[in-house]
């Protein structure tokens, strides 16, 4: 019982560290172009952040992604040691990332660190195999979708204002901003709560608290989409630079066209049921409203690099888990 309170707080630690981590995705743009202060941005995104419980709850009236998320591991080899481990790499690796201002992948952490451990546990036929390549493989598209829905999104949009008065203009995409970014906030709640979520859900099948994910009480969603929240508003200054200067210079329009993008993105995995990058996403948006400018304008050699941290997420924090995993057992945890 002892050590599944201990997975259960870690969890919700890692749901608020993925909030302040991911804040940047939610309010670069936002920032960056001026609409809002950094503190205002945060509390808009936080609020939305939490609303997006009552979207999942009783509008589309389940929560697939921490379904699939549970499913990661196949279930007879679950136990809380290999979560556990799991978890302290995930939060290693998170601080890590945020300390450096690299904007990596909460989600392929915490999957990483939670299949690495099970495969030091039990081995490679620990893991659902099928289900691992299906969110691996969105380290790709997700920002590819993102990328291409923004760009025919800023075509469209210049080419419907192409005669509109710059000033106007400029004022109307200001507030629309304020929508875009709520969206946008709005999918990054659906999302990456669930992932927490599902491990907490899959702590309590381990240890037969409940039979499922769908069976789950309410206080397990409630203070995880809450936690999510609370990190966001604790923001992630460094990574905001890197979101909303360094990849392309921003405007109001470009911003509501990248997190107009971003949240639509957002909305079609939730659909999938499939846990994506929210990171992955606006990154891939934001390069996507760039491109119309012209390539250049992309500042593509840190666009590589941020690449490769995304790619390197899963086998680090994988092999990360594996050796908290190793040392658990070394005091007899296993």
């Amino acid at each position: 019982m002892t050590l599944l309170i201990i997975v259960v707080v870690l969890a919700v630690i890692f749901d608020y560290i993925n909030g302040f981590h991911d804040a940047a995705n939610s309010i670069a743009t936002i920032v960056s172009t001026r609409v809002l202060t950094p503190f205002q941005a945060v509390l808009w995104a936080a609020a939305f952040n939490f609303i997006a419980f009552f979207i999942a709850k009783y509008i589309i009236g389940e929560f697939g992604i921490a379904n699939t998320v549970s499913k990661v591991v196949f279930e007879e080899f679950i136990t809380l040691p290999i979560i556990l481990a799991g978890l302290i790499a995930a939060i290693i690796w998170n601080l890590a990332t945020w300390r450096l201002g690299i904007p990596s992948s909460s989600s392929h952490t915490l999957i990483g660190g939670f299949a690495g451990a099970a495969i030091c546990g039990a081995g490679f036929g620990a893991i659902h195999a099928s289900v691992i390549i299906k969110i691996a493989s969105f380290i790709v598209l997700a920002p590819v979708i993102g990328m291409f829905i923004s760009f025919l999104i800023t075509l469209c949009v210049l080419w419907s204002f192409r005669n509109a008065h710059a000033r106007k203009a400029e004022t109307l995409f200001r507030r629309f901003q304020l929508v875009s970014s709520g969206l946008f906030s709005l999918g990054h709640g659906l999302n990456d709560s669930q992932k927490v979520m599902g491990i907490i859900a899959t702590a309590m099948i381990a240890t037969g608290k409940i039979d499922s994910v769908n069976t789950m009480p309410n206080w397990i969603p409630l203070t995880c989409f809450g936690a999510i929240g609370l990190g966001t508003m604790t923001g992630g200054w460094r990574i905001v630079k890197t979101m909303g200067t360094k990849i392309t210079k921003v405007t109001a329009l470009e911003g509501v066209c990248a997190e107009t993008a971003g949240a639509l993105t957002l909305f079609l995995t939730e659909f999938l049921k499939i846990p994506v990058s929210t990171t992955h996403t606006i990154t891939g948006s934001i390069m996507g409203v760039g491109t119309i400018k012209r390539l250049s304008a992309v500042r593509w050699g840190v666009t590589i690099n941020l690449m490769w941290a995304w790619i390197l997420t899963i086998p680090v924090s994988g092999l990360l888990a594996a050796l908290i995993y190793l040392i658990l057992r070394l005091f007899g945890l296993s």
